[in-house]
């Protein structure tokens, strides 16, 4: 059976303690302390212990659920660099296992700097790191009853601005005219940026796919399409455009130059992230904004970009960067060069709310990704389980449920679930 117990118990016994008085008030507000007054515990929070760690994979993604001891879970995900990764999930769920969950800074660095010759830098280790950090996160904001935007410190603000990426490069050979309809379509819908790629491999002006400098009719063509984007939606429409940091230095420079009448949001990877030095000089020679990061890991992997002057817009995959709490030490790294915080986002709507928590908790939050094809496909609908719209006018209003307030649907994941890989066992 649940009891319940008084405020004073569960404070004294809990990561919180030591945060008593006025400055427990000033971080965490009164209505945590209503949470606390009103929560039924089957125990203490200190007494709630993990006791295993499962996974399934759907598509390009990793789902992480954390159990414990009592009737509480938590939830979290990670994209891109998740592929055979289902024996490290199970191996640092074993290490956690007996941990007190309610400790998410503590545990994640426990992880990372125990595995500091095993891959903890970047890649896959911090990719499986995230999605068991934010779990983790799920469980202490389910435990204190309260969101976890709350206990990251509070919110700045209640929606969260998400721009459009319209898929247009499933298209084969799209045409100017394409663009402007895709871009159309989703104004109409709601959005007020929308975004583009413009790197494609199947170009048939390419020099040839492994030369990364673009070709005089290649670039008439990336030039083209976002002008008769800029055309058919106007000025008052957010335009950004993806490079992927699939061409050479001087492609890059002559496209941004080339942008700069188009008044582009952001022009995102013109090359790739891996050499700051370069994004510095790139960043000097245009008016046009330069944004990376999505292939970046940790706040680590964005200090020399930052302090060199080499990026004007960061945009951390918060699905793979080192979790919810390292997150936000990114943006608020990047609050100090005055550099907004603009996050790369091609999770569900789990991880989509999962990093909604951290733009809220930061000041200097400008927009998210959101993929047109979650607007319309089943998948996206079926392995969570959300009560209420998923965006609005281009808009994804926060979560004030418990954790992360979104939950995966096992059952809903089954169909979808990558062959060959043991599904949450």
């Amino acid at each position: 059976m649940k009891k319940k117990v008084n405020r004073r118990s569960f404070l004294s016994k809990t990561a919180l303690a030591g945060l008593t008085g006025s400055a427990f008030f000033s971080n965490f507000g009164s209505g945590l302390t209503a949470a606390v007054e009103n929560m039924p515990q089957a125990s203490n929070p200190s007494d709630l212990k993990i006791t295993d760690v499962k996974c399934g994979y759907v598509r390009g993604a990793l789902y992480v659920k954390v159990y414990t001891n009592q009737d509480v879970w938590g939830c979290g995900e990670a994209v891109d660099a998740i592929h055979g990764t289902y024996h490290l999930v199970k191996r640092l769920g074993n290490q956690l296992k007996g941990e007190n969950p309610l400790n998410p800074n503590r545990l994640a660095e426990q992880l990372r700097k125990g595995a500091f010759f095993g891959g903890a830098q970047s890649g896959v280790f911090v990719a499986v790191l995230t999605a068991i950090e934010t779990a983790l996160w799920d469980i202490t904001g389910k435990a204190f009853g309260v969101p976890v935007y709350q206990l990251l410190g509070g919110k700045f603000r209640d929606k969260i601005r998400v721009y459009c990426d319209t898929a247009l490069y499933t298209a084969t050979n799209p045409s100017p005219d394409d663009y402007a309809r895709a871009a159309r379509g989703a104004v109409d819908r709601g959005y007020t940026a929308v975004k583009f790629d413009v790197d494609d491999g199947r170009d048939p002006n390419k020099y040839d796919r492994f030369n990364w400098t673009a070709s005089p009719k290649e670039i008439d063509r990336m030039y083209d399409a976002i002008a008769a984007v800029r055309q058919e939606v106007g000025p008052g429409i957010d335009v950004c455009v993806d490079m992927h940091g699939r061409y050479d230095f001087i492609t890059g420079v002559k496209m941004a130059r080339m942008y700069e009448d188009l008044d582009l949001m952001w022009l995102e990877e013109p090359i790739p992230a891996d050499n700051p030095d370069l994004y510095k000089n790139l960043t000097q020679q245009t008016s046009t904004p330069i944004c990376t990061g999505e292939n970046v890991y940790l706040a680590y992997g964005f200090v020399n970009l930052l302090s060199q002057g080499g990026v004007d817009i960061i945009m951390p995959d918060i699905q793979k960067a080192g979790g919810l709490g390292e997150a936000q030490r990114i943006a608020n790294l990047s609050n100090l060069y005055y550099v907004p915080f603009s996050p790369h986002m091609v999770a569900s709507f789990l991880g989509a709310m999962a990093a909604c928590h951290v733009c809220a908790s930061v000041p200097n939050f400008q927009i998210m990704e959101w993929q047109i094809y979650m607007d319309t496909d089943q998948i996206w609908k079926d392995i969570v389980t959300y009560d209420g719209p998923r965006t609005e006018n281009g808009f994804i209003t926060l979560s004030e449920k418990p954790g992360i307030g979104v939950e995966i649907n096992e059952e809903g994941m089954k169909k979808y679930a990558v062959k060959g890989i043991p599904f949450f066992e």
